[in-house]
């Protein structure tokens, strides 16, 4: 196999892993309209905890004290993140396809939050992509004559926020750790604490029905493990910039599977919005990625379950 043709066939995969992370908004709505929240959030990462251990044997045998401490801390608000988007999704709360255009402002939010927290000021492209986001946040949330903004989006955008300090530790603290035991680390954390909050505030029965546990292996198996695995793999043969655009597709893949699978259209104005939050996350990642090229100590760190986010590297002492 050539190397051009093994690029391709990495491009694909990665289109792949896109389409399933947008696929299991629809998949975990459906989930936690019949299953609690906590529970279905526990069984998932202990899914995907086995899964990325049977993928990764030589997990085990790269574990430090720093890396499980470091992983602990970034695993606490990976729980965060995932608890308030799988509560955006709830019954009565936003839908699928807006829950992934939201989402991804965590792209955006999060130079400005390394800015606000560490000191190290965004690039120019990350103020024209938070620009962008922001206008189109602004529609799809009704401001152009749309729906209007519910508690749900407020839980989901809570995620964003989240998840983009999830991006910030990763790129702190966890500068120069494993990543394997660090990854590993991340979903037990979120297995224990929702596995443990859920058998105490929900105490439900183990998960029945072929939809329910078809929406846990998805999502703890090709969402979580096997997008890792594709993700690794691409790191070493793509460009930064083109694994971030092509992951970038994630929201639009979760509004064409909410259209399909449960017929969620957009208003033109949500329309319009949800463009404006993807030109701003090509913004801030895919052109901040080729000015950070030209010397600037930027990287794109991989998030476990949707886009990269571009983060400054810490100074060396």
């Amino acid at each position: 196999m050539t190397e051009r043709t093994h690029r391709l066939l990495l491009t694909a995969a990665l289109v792949a892993v896109a389409a399933v992370w947008g696929a299991t908004f629809v998949m975990v709505r459906d989930a936690v309209a019949v299953y609690p929240v906590f529970s279905f959030l526990g069984w998932r990462f202990a899914i995907a905890t086995l899964a990325f251990a049977a993928l990764f044997p030589s997990t085990f045998g790269r574990m430090n004290r720093r890396v499980v401490l470091t992983g602990i801390g970034a695993g606490l608000l990976l729980t965060g993140g995932y608890v308030f988007q799988t509560l955006g999704l709830a019954p009565g709360m936003t839908t699928p396809g807006r829950a992934a255009f939201i989402t991804g402002m965590f792209v955006v939010i999060t130079p400005i939050m390394q800015a606000l927290f560490l000191r190290r000021m965004p690039r120019w492209t990350a103020w024209v992509g938070v620009a962008s986001a922001v206008a189109g946040l602004w529609l799809l949330s009704g401001g152009g004559g749309g729906t209007g903004w519910n508690l749900g989006d407020t839980y989901v955008l809570l995620c964003a926020v989240v998840y983009s300090g999830h991006i910030i530790v990763l790129g702190s603290l966890g500068h120069g750790h494993d990543t394997l035991p660090l990854t590993f680390v991340q979903l037990a954390t979120v297995t224990v604490v929702c596995g443990v909050a859920g058998a105490v505030t929900e105490r439900a029965a183990p998960p029945t029905g072929a939809s329910l546990w078809i929406a846990l292996l998805v999502t703890g198996v090709f969402a979580s493990a096997i997008a890792f695995a594709v993700q690794t793999q691409a790191q070493k043969h793509l460009s930064p910039t083109r694994t971030a655009l092509v992951l970038i597709c994630e929201p639009a893949f979760g509004g064409l599977f909410a259209w399909i699978l449960v017929g969620e259209r957009l208003s033109p104005q949500g329309i319009a919005g949800a463009l404006l939050i993807l030109a701003g996350m090509v913004a801030s990642d895919v052109l901040g990625t080729f000015v950070a090229g030209r010397g600037e100590p930027e990287v794109l760190e991989m998030s476990l379950e949707g886009p990269p986010g571009l983060v400054a590297e810490p100074e060396n002492d």
